[in-house]
Protein backbone atom coordinates (compact mmCIF):
# COMPACT_ATOMS: atom_id res chain seq x y z
CA UNK A 1 0.00 0.00 0.00
CA UNK A 2 1.34 3.35 -0.61
CA UNK A 3 2.57 6.00 1.85
CA UNK A 4 -0.22 7.43 3.90
CA UNK A 5 0.47 11.03 4.94
CA UNK A 6 0.30 10.08 8.49
CA UNK A 7 3.26 8.19 7.32
CA UNK A 8 4.66 11.09 5.66
CA UNK A 9 4.69 12.85 8.79
CA UNK A 10 5.68 10.58 11.11
CA UNK A 11 9.20 10.05 8.98
CA UNK A 12 9.83 13.54 8.21
CA UNK A 13 8.93 14.87 11.91
CA UNK A 14 12.14 11.68 12.88
CA UNK A 15 14.43 13.69 10.68
CA UNK A 16 14.22 17.16 12.27
CA UNK A 17 14.87 16.39 16.14
CA UNK A 18 12.19 19.38 17.38
CA UNK A 19 11.58 20.34 20.51
CA UNK A 20 7.76 20.25 20.88
CA UNK A 21 5.55 21.76 24.72
CA UNK A 22 2.69 19.27 26.22
CA UNK A 23 0.90 22.08 28.36
CA UNK A 24 -1.46 19.34 30.13
CA UNK A 25 1.06 17.83 32.34
CA UNK A 26 -1.15 16.85 35.42
CA UNK A 27 -2.70 14.29 32.80
CA UNK A 28 -1.48 11.31 32.87
CA UNK A 29 -2.25 10.84 29.12
CA UNK A 30 0.93 13.62 28.17
CA UNK A 31 3.12 12.20 30.42
CA UNK A 32 2.69 8.56 28.33
CA UNK A 33 2.59 10.65 25.39
CA UNK A 34 6.26 12.09 26.26
CA UNK A 35 7.78 8.75 26.97
CA UNK A 36 6.34 7.21 23.13
CA UNK A 37 7.68 10.54 21.77
CA UNK A 38 11.36 9.71 22.94
CA UNK A 39 10.81 6.21 21.70
CA UNK A 40 9.52 7.14 18.04
CA UNK A 41 11.81 10.02 17.68
CA UNK A 42 9.22 12.14 16.48
CA UNK A 43 9.93 15.14 18.51
CA UNK A 44 11.93 16.24 22.13
CA UNK A 45 9.10 16.31 24.60
CA UNK A 46 8.83 19.18 26.91
CA UNK A 47 6.12 18.86 29.65
CA UNK A 48 5.66 22.02 31.13
CA UNK A 49 4.09 22.47 34.62
CA UNK A 50 5.10 21.20 38.52
CA UNK A 51 7.88 19.34 38.57
CA UNK A 52 7.33 17.91 41.23
CA UNK A 53 3.80 16.92 40.40
CA UNK A 54 4.76 15.64 37.14
CA UNK A 55 7.46 13.01 38.46
CA UNK A 56 5.15 11.80 41.21
CA UNK A 57 2.53 11.66 38.61
CA UNK A 58 5.38 9.35 36.35
CA UNK A 59 6.25 7.01 39.48
CA UNK A 60 2.39 6.63 40.34
CA UNK A 61 1.61 5.61 37.02
CA UNK A 62 4.96 3.51 35.95
CA UNK A 63 5.92 5.82 32.98
CA UNK A 64 9.55 5.99 32.48
CA UNK A 65 10.24 9.94 31.85
CA UNK A 66 13.87 9.19 30.68
CA UNK A 67 14.99 11.60 27.74
CA UNK A 68 11.84 13.77 28.99
CA UNK A 69 12.41 17.61 29.39
CA UNK A 70 10.53 18.77 32.22
CA UNK A 71 9.87 22.83 32.65
CA UNK A 72 9.16 23.59 35.93
CA UNK A 73 7.07 26.77 35.92
CA UNK A 74 7.75 27.50 39.52
CA UNK A 75 11.61 27.07 39.32
CA UNK A 76 12.31 27.91 35.78
CA UNK A 77 15.68 30.19 35.14
CA UNK A 78 14.34 31.62 32.13
CA UNK A 79 11.55 32.66 33.86
CA UNK A 80 11.81 36.00 33.82
CA UNK A 81 12.90 36.02 30.12
CA UNK A 82 9.63 34.95 29.27
CA UNK A 83 8.28 37.61 31.15
CA UNK A 84 10.44 40.34 28.66
CA UNK A 85 9.04 38.28 25.78
CA UNK A 86 5.62 38.14 26.31
CA UNK A 87 5.44 41.99 27.48
CA UNK A 88 7.37 42.89 24.00
CA UNK A 89 4.74 41.25 22.52
CA UNK A 90 1.92 42.70 23.89
CA UNK A 91 2.82 45.84 25.67
CA UNK A 92 0.97 47.66 22.37
CA UNK A 93 -2.12 45.75 24.32
CA UNK A 94 -1.11 47.58 27.45
CA UNK A 95 0.27 43.97 29.36
CA UNK A 96 2.39 45.12 32.13
CA UNK A 97 5.21 42.96 34.05
CA UNK A 98 3.26 42.06 36.76
CA UNK A 99 0.48 40.92 34.78
CA UNK A 100 2.56 38.77 32.85
CA UNK A 101 4.28 37.30 35.36
CA UNK A 102 0.69 35.65 36.69
CA UNK A 103 -0.40 34.87 33.10
CA UNK A 104 3.20 33.18 32.45
CA UNK A 105 1.77 30.80 35.42
CA UNK A 106 -0.64 29.27 33.06
CA UNK A 107 1.04 26.30 30.96
CA UNK A 108 -0.02 26.80 27.63
CA UNK A 109 1.05 30.85 28.16
CA UNK A 110 4.26 29.77 29.39
CA UNK A 111 4.71 27.32 26.29
CA UNK A 112 3.71 29.65 23.79
CA UNK A 113 6.40 31.96 25.55
CA UNK A 114 8.99 29.22 25.32
CA UNK A 115 8.39 28.88 21.75
CA UNK A 116 8.61 32.73 21.15
CA UNK A 117 12.18 33.04 22.18
CA UNK A 118 13.14 29.82 20.37
CA UNK A 119 13.58 27.54 23.28
CA UNK A 120 10.87 25.17 21.23
CA UNK A 121 9.45 24.61 18.43
CA UNK A 122 5.62 24.22 19.05
CA UNK A 123 2.98 22.90 21.45
CA UNK A 124 0.34 20.71 21.64
CA UNK A 125 -2.65 21.22 24.19
CA UNK A 126 -3.94 17.76 24.65
CA UNK A 127 -6.42 16.42 27.36
CA UNK A 128 -6.71 17.70 30.73
CA UNK A 129 -7.29 16.69 34.01
CA UNK A 130 -10.93 18.13 35.49
CA UNK A 131 -9.02 18.89 38.87
CA UNK A 132 -6.44 20.32 37.69
CA UNK A 133 -5.01 22.80 34.64
CA UNK A 134 -8.19 21.70 32.23
CA UNK A 135 -7.73 24.06 30.02
CA UNK A 136 -10.97 24.60 27.00
CA UNK A 137 -10.50 25.06 23.70
CA UNK A 138 -10.35 28.97 24.38
CA UNK A 139 -7.88 28.42 27.03
CA UNK A 140 -5.68 26.54 24.87
CA UNK A 141 -5.73 28.39 22.20
CA UNK A 142 -5.94 32.42 23.38
CA UNK A 143 -1.91 32.60 23.87
CA UNK A 144 -1.55 30.79 20.46
CA UNK A 145 -3.21 33.57 18.79
CA UNK A 146 -1.96 36.42 20.95
CA UNK A 147 1.54 35.33 21.01
CA UNK A 148 1.71 33.99 17.55
CA UNK A 149 -0.25 35.50 15.84
CA UNK A 150 -1.29 35.11 12.29
CA UNK A 151 0.84 34.32 9.21
CA UNK A 152 1.98 37.36 6.97
CA UNK A 153 -1.67 37.43 4.53
CA UNK A 154 -3.96 35.73 6.42
CA UNK A 155 -6.65 37.10 8.68
CA UNK A 156 -8.04 34.00 9.85
CA UNK A 157 -6.16 31.19 11.90
CA UNK A 158 -8.41 27.58 11.74
CA UNK A 159 -8.42 24.18 12.45
CA UNK A 160 -8.42 21.62 10.22
CA UNK A 161 -8.29 17.41 10.53
CA UNK A 162 -6.72 15.00 8.65
CA UNK A 163 -9.27 12.38 8.33
CA UNK A 164 -7.48 8.82 7.60
CA UNK A 165 -9.96 6.20 5.99
CA UNK A 166 -9.45 2.38 6.16
CA UNK A 167 -10.37 2.65 2.44
CA UNK A 168 -6.94 3.84 0.57
CA UNK A 169 -9.97 5.32 -2.64
CA UNK A 170 -10.65 8.06 -0.92
CA UNK A 171 -8.39 11.58 -1.08
CA UNK A 172 -5.07 11.17 -1.20
CA UNK A 173 -4.27 7.02 -0.23
CA UNK A 174 -7.53 6.97 1.87
CA UNK A 175 -6.88 10.86 3.55
CA UNK A 176 -9.66 13.44 3.46
CA UNK A 177 -8.92 16.66 4.82
CA UNK A 178 -11.59 18.49 6.42
CA UNK A 179 -12.15 22.29 8.08
CA UNK A 180 -13.20 23.99 9.98
CA UNK A 181 -13.68 21.90 12.49
CA UNK A 182 -12.34 22.93 15.70
CA UNK A 183 -11.61 26.80 15.91
CA UNK A 184 -14.20 29.39 14.01
CA UNK A 185 -18.08 28.97 15.01
CA UNK A 186 -19.43 30.76 12.19
CA UNK A 187 -17.29 32.19 9.89
CA UNK A 188 -18.28 34.58 6.75
CA UNK A 189 -17.89 33.94 3.34
CA UNK A 190 -14.62 36.20 3.48
CA UNK A 191 -13.07 34.05 5.98
CA UNK A 192 -14.42 30.85 4.49
CA UNK A 193 -12.94 31.91 1.56
CA UNK A 194 -9.64 32.06 3.15
CA UNK A 195 -10.05 28.76 5.40
CA UNK A 196 -10.76 26.97 1.81
CA UNK A 197 -7.18 28.70 0.19
CA UNK A 198 -5.03 27.93 3.34
CA UNK A 199 -6.42 24.39 3.70
CA UNK A 200 -5.82 23.60 -0.01
CA UNK A 201 -2.28 24.97 0.54
CA UNK A 202 -1.91 22.83 3.80
CA UNK A 203 -3.17 19.96 1.74
CA UNK A 204 -0.51 20.34 -1.26
CA UNK A 205 2.69 20.58 1.15
CA UNK A 206 1.57 17.26 3.27
CA UNK A 207 0.51 15.19 0.52
CA UNK A 208 2.37 16.70 -2.66
CA UNK A 209 -1.00 16.01 -4.67
CA UNK A 210 -2.86 18.31 -6.19
CA UNK A 211 -5.91 19.80 -4.49
CA UNK A 212 -9.75 19.91 -4.90
CA UNK A 213 -11.73 21.70 -2.54
CA UNK A 214 -15.47 21.11 -2.65
CA UNK A 215 -17.38 23.85 -0.53
CA UNK A 216 -19.66 21.49 1.35
CA UNK A 217 -23.43 22.94 1.80
CA UNK A 218 -26.79 21.53 2.09
CA UNK A 219 -27.35 22.57 -1.56
CA UNK A 220 -25.54 21.22 -4.81
CA UNK A 221 -25.59 24.32 -7.62
CA UNK A 222 -28.71 26.36 -6.80
CA UNK A 223 -30.75 23.20 -5.30
CA UNK A 224 -32.06 25.28 -2.38
CA UNK A 225 -32.22 28.86 -1.79
CA UNK A 226 -31.11 30.47 1.82
CA UNK A 227 -29.18 32.56 2.89
CA UNK A 228 -26.78 29.74 4.44
CA UNK A 229 -26.40 28.73 0.73
CA UNK A 230 -25.73 32.17 -0.59
CA UNK A 231 -23.19 32.41 2.18
CA UNK A 232 -20.93 29.12 0.96
CA UNK A 233 -22.08 30.24 -2.73
CA UNK A 234 -20.30 33.30 -2.10
CA UNK A 235 -17.29 32.08 -0.01
CA UNK A 236 -16.80 29.69 -3.14
CA UNK A 237 -16.38 32.42 -5.67
CA UNK A 238 -14.07 35.02 -3.28
CA UNK A 239 -11.80 31.17 -2.96
CA UNK A 240 -11.42 31.07 -6.71
CA UNK A 241 -10.49 34.76 -6.77
CA UNK A 242 -8.02 34.39 -3.73
CA UNK A 243 -6.14 31.79 -5.64
CA UNK A 244 -7.68 30.83 -9.37
CA UNK A 245 -4.53 28.51 -9.57
CA UNK A 246 -6.88 26.37 -7.29
CA UNK A 247 -9.64 23.66 -8.12
CA UNK A 248 -11.95 25.07 -5.93
CA UNK A 249 -15.54 24.64 -6.20
CA UNK A 250 -19.41 24.14 -4.79
CA UNK A 251 -21.78 24.31 -3.87
CA UNK A 252 -21.66 20.81 -3.37
CA UNK A 253 -23.65 18.78 -0.51
CA UNK A 254 -21.34 16.33 0.41
CA UNK A 255 -22.48 12.96 -1.63
CA UNK A 256 -22.19 15.20 -4.68
CA UNK A 257 -18.45 16.55 -3.52
CA UNK A 258 -17.19 13.41 -2.74
CA UNK A 259 -19.38 10.78 -5.15
CA UNK A 260 -18.58 10.56 -8.61
CA UNK A 261 -21.36 9.26 -9.65
CA UNK A 262 -23.54 11.80 -7.76
CA UNK A 263 -20.70 14.48 -8.73
CA UNK A 264 -21.63 13.66 -12.71
CA UNK A 265 -25.30 13.75 -12.02
CA UNK A 266 -25.83 17.20 -9.56
CA UNK A 267 -23.03 18.89 -10.96
CA UNK A 268 -22.34 18.22 -14.43
CA UNK A 269 -19.99 20.92 -15.26
CA UNK A 270 -17.76 20.73 -12.26
CA UNK A 271 -14.42 19.80 -13.07
CA UNK A 272 -13.95 18.10 -9.14
CA UNK A 273 -17.57 17.04 -8.37
CA UNK A 274 -17.36 13.33 -6.68
CA UNK A 275 -13.57 13.65 -6.44
CA UNK A 276 -12.90 16.14 -3.97
CA UNK A 277 -10.36 16.05 -1.37
CA UNK A 278 -10.57 19.21 0.80
CA UNK A 279 -13.55 19.34 1.78
CA UNK A 280 -14.77 22.83 3.29
CA UNK A 281 -17.88 23.10 5.71
CA UNK A 282 -19.50 25.95 6.18
CA UNK A 283 -19.90 26.60 10.24
CA UNK A 284 -18.87 24.37 12.90
CA UNK A 285 -22.02 23.10 13.61
CA UNK A 286 -21.16 20.87 10.47
CA UNK A 287 -17.38 20.75 10.62
CA UNK A 288 -17.37 19.74 13.95
CA UNK A 289 -19.96 17.09 13.15
CA UNK A 290 -18.78 15.69 10.31
CA UNK A 291 -15.12 14.87 11.40
CA UNK A 292 -16.70 13.13 14.39
CA UNK A 293 -19.35 11.16 12.34
CA UNK A 294 -16.49 10.05 9.76
CA UNK A 295 -14.68 9.34 12.97
CA UNK A 296 -16.87 6.73 14.82
CA UNK A 297 -19.13 5.34 12.13
CA UNK A 298 -16.29 5.21 8.98
CA UNK A 299 -13.88 3.91 11.33
CA UNK A 300 -11.72 6.83 10.14
CA UNK A 301 -8.45 7.90 12.48
CA UNK A 302 -8.79 11.76 13.07
CA UNK A 303 -5.67 13.69 13.15
CA UNK A 304 -6.44 16.97 14.65
CA UNK A 305 -7.59 19.54 15.34
CA UNK A 306 -4.60 20.92 13.27
CA UNK A 307 -4.34 24.75 13.49
CA UNK A 308 -2.99 26.50 10.44
CA UNK A 309 -2.54 30.15 9.81
CA UNK A 310 -0.32 30.93 12.92
CA UNK A 311 3.23 32.25 12.64
CA UNK A 312 4.23 28.88 14.98
CA UNK A 313 3.20 26.03 15.46
CA UNK A 314 0.42 24.83 17.72
CA UNK A 315 -1.82 21.91 18.18
CA UNK A 316 -5.45 21.45 20.39
CA UNK A 317 -6.07 18.13 20.76
CA UNK A 318 -9.67 17.21 22.22
CA UNK A 319 -9.89 15.91 25.84
CA UNK A 320 -11.22 12.84 24.82
CA UNK A 321 -8.05 12.25 23.03
CA UNK A 322 -5.74 9.21 23.26
CA UNK A 323 -2.42 9.40 23.71
CA UNK A 324 -1.51 8.40 20.00
CA UNK A 325 -3.28 11.52 19.61
CA UNK A 326 -1.48 13.35 21.02
CA UNK A 327 2.00 12.04 19.90
CA UNK A 328 0.68 12.68 16.03
CA UNK A 329 -0.55 16.12 16.53
CA UNK A 330 3.26 16.89 18.16
CA UNK A 331 4.67 15.40 15.32
CA UNK A 332 2.66 17.41 12.67
CA UNK A 333 3.38 20.59 14.91
CA UNK A 334 7.22 18.95 14.68
CA UNK A 335 7.17 19.06 10.62
CA UNK A 336 4.89 23.01 10.90
CA UNK A 337 7.56 25.50 9.95
CA UNK A 338 7.79 28.83 11.30
CA UNK A 339 6.79 31.59 8.93
CA UNK A 340 8.28 35.37 9.87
Amino acid sequence: MAETVLEKIRSKAKTLGRKICLTESDDIRNLQAAAMLVQTGYAKPVLIGDGKAIDKLARDNGVNLLGVEIADIQGSPRFNDYMVTVVGLRKSKGLTEDQARLWLRDTCVFAAAMVCAGDAHGYVSGGGNPKGYNHDTAGKTRPALQLFRTAPGIKVASAYFIMQLPDPKWGYNGALFYADCGLNINPNADQLAEIAVTTARTYAALTGDEPRVGMISCSTKGSAKDPIVDKVIQATAKAKALAPELLIDGEFQFDAAVIPAIGAKKAPGSRIAGRCNVLIFPDLNCGNTMYKATERLAGAAAIGPLIQGLRRPFNDVSRGCSVDDIVDCAAMAAITEWTD
